[in-house]
């Protein structure tokens, strides 16, 4: 069997899934095995992609008319179509950057391996940000802040008004780190100095 899936991204009407009907029809698709979301691809709840994903049977293809009306995004498709995949059902996308998709033929395999190994990738890179993103501010705390830091805190505290208290607060750092880098007669410490140094 083969199933098709249309979406447009507007529920308003001002949008129409004819050209895809139209050309999942021509592609062989029985009008009955049809199925239409009028949602954004963003959204998780598009529950005609859901129950054309559930009425798919193995050996059975399911059949777009371009890659983005199926997934939201890179990572999506990917595990949309490893689930199919799975359960030994193809995937097959008819025109637009997707063309090259079809998961019955050994190109087509091939194809979206490719697109596996860059979302594998992405995965990759995005948890690499996510480890380096705190390290690089815990060593921006071990190390102070920045000279521009330093500079407002020995003007500041070259004034008499200046409470010390409200001072740190202001800069986000603890009256001790404030003092290892300059002195309450706002002279650079040596911590502070390294700072400069950079």
């Amino acid at each position: 069997m083969l199933g098709g899936y249309t979406r447009v991204s507007k529920a308003d009407g001002s949008q129409s899934t004819d050209l895809q009907r139209d050309a999942l029809l021509v592609a062989g698709v029985d009008p009955g095995d049809l199925y239409e979301d009028r949602a954004s691809g963003k959204k998780d709840d598009r529950p005609q992609l859901a129950a054309c994903l559930k009425a798919l049977r193995e050996e059975d293809t399911l059949l777009v008319w371009k890659l983005d009306r199926l997934g939201r995004d890179l990572r999506h498709l990917v595990n949309t179509v490893h689930d199919l995949t799975d359960r030994g059902i193809g995937l097959k996308v008819l025109t637009g950057e997707g063309a090259a998709i079809d998961t019955t033929t050994a190109s087509g395999k091939l194809v979206f391996g490719i697109f596996a190994a860059l979302a594998e990738f992405e995965r990759a890179v995005v948890s690499e940000r996510t480890v380096a993103g705190p390290a690089a501010a815990r060593a921006r705390r071990r190390t102070g802040g920045t000279p521009a830091k330093v500079r407002l805190a020995m003007a500041a505290m070259g004034q008499r008004e200046t409470k010390v208290g409200d001072l740190c607060k202001e800069l986000g750092v603890t009256r001790q780190t404030l003092y290892r880098h300059a002195s309450p007669s706002w002279e650079l410490r040596p911590d502070g100095a390294k700072l400069f140094s950079r």
